[in-house]
Parts: structure tokens; sequence; C-alpha cells
């Protein structure tokens, strides 16, 4: 990542120069060393230079939306694993969770409070460092479902299942807890990062997006991933399967 002298570099991306400033302030305040763009083709030529270590997006942008620009990140090899926090003026469930089903990692609506964003980005950054050193040369197993974290695959009995960023985010918690059941709200702060009014339904929608996946590669691999009657899932492995 780019952030100096174990100082945190974040990309902001808002068209609002007020919200824009005010915001970079704060966070410089805070220990970040930030950078503000006004539109995607600012933030991307930045990007060429050096790699940020977490981004802020707003949805409504000139040109390329928010929801564009995290499309093209999430599909970039050098930027794709790089946290992203949406700032947005949209607050509603739906707009929510399409933001974070497109690979946001977390989520907050304006007016938002500048100390919870710093909360929420130290919490993110956190969670990339000890990311980049459990997934260095790892491979969780269960029974048939295999899944390295470096190479960020999947296989069921031999076969490629082709996962969305969160669906495999999803997957690896529950493959790290094999047998254990975690209730939604557990799951949703281990995937997302935070808690909002409609964790559950977004966890429940992504596991039934996931065992749909395993069944088309293996008919019946969906029953490894067990529903835990008013607690949440647990994946059955080995003898629990």
């Amino acid at each position: 990542m780019a952030g100096r002298e174990d100082v945190p570099l974040v990309f902001y991306v808002e068209d609002d120069e007020n919200i824009r400033d005010l915001t970079l302030y704060a966070l410089r305040q805070a220990g970040f060393e930030g950078r503000g763009f006004s539109d995607a083709d600012a933030f991307f030529a930045a990007c060429e230079r050096e790699v940020p270590d977490l981004v802020l997006l707003d949805i409504m942008l000139p040109g390329t939306d928010g929801l564009g620009i995290l499309s093209s990140l999430r599909s970039d090899a050098r930027l794709g694993d790089v946290p992203v926090i949406m700032l947005t003026a949209k607050g509603t469930e739906f707009d929510t969770i399409s933001g974070l089903d497109a690979g946001a990692d977390d989520y907050l609506a304006k007016p938002f409070s500048m100390m919870e964003l710093v909360s929420r980005s130290n919490a993110l950054l956190r969670r990339a460092r000890r990311s980049s050193v459990v997934a260095h040369g790892e491979c969780l197993v269960c029974g048939p479902l295999v899944l390295d974290v470096r190479a960020h695959t999947i296989e069921m009995a031999g076969k490629p299942v082709d996962l969305t960023p969160k669906e495999f985010d999803l997957l690896k918690v529950l493959m790290h807890n094999p047998g254990h059941a975690l209730s939604r709200g557990k799951l949703f702060e281990a995937v997302w990062g935070s808690q909002f009014f409609g964790a559950t339904r977004t966890v429940d929608v992504h596991v039934q997006t996931l065992r749909q996946k395993l069944d088309r590669v293996a008919p019946g691999a969906s029953s490894l991933l067990e529903t835990v009657r008013g607690v949440g899932y647990r994946l059955r492995c080995g003898d629990d399967a």
C-alpha cells in the first residue's frame, strides 16, 4: 500500500468541494494522508501513480458514478483488494445493499459523523492488514469444497465456482468456522465490517445465491450450507457433512 511511514493514504472521490475539503481535513487531523478528486478520471490518474490504502466514494458523481468506479476497482489486479467505503446522500436499504453487493466494504449515508468515518476507516485498515497476512498461501478445505485464499478461487468437486467478492468472503468466514453456527449479525460484521438495519436480509440473500451457485456446479452441494433456526448458518464439513 501507498501510505508513507505507516501513515495510511486515503483517496476520496466527491464532486462537492466543501464536503470533500471538510472530510479530508478531518482525516488528516486523525493521522491519515488524504487526497481528494472530483471525478473518476482524476481519481484513476492518481491511482496510476500510487495505490491508496483506502478509498472513499460518493455515488452521485459527474460522468462515471461511484458504483461504476467501484466496479472498475474490483476488476483491476492492482486495486481490486483496496478497501472501499461508500459515502453518499442515498441512504435507503436498496442503495445500501446495491453498494455492498457491488463490492463496497462499508457504507455511510450523508450527513455522517467524522468520528464514525475515522473509526470505520481504521477498522477496515486493520482487517485489510490481517487479511494480507492470513491470505499468504492459504487453502481452506471442506469435503469437496476448496477455497484458495491467495488465488481467490473456489472449487466444488474439482469444478470452479464463480462467486462475487462478497459471496467469496462469506464462504471464507464459514469455512474458517466449520461446524459452528454463526449468527447473521456476526456474518455481516465479518464480511461487511459494520451493522445496519438491512444486515439480516443482506446475509440471507447472499446465502441463497451462494447455494444456487454451488448447486449449479454440483447438484446437492448446497446442503453443506445449513440453516440453524433462530441463529444463522453453519458449514457442515467432515463427519458433520
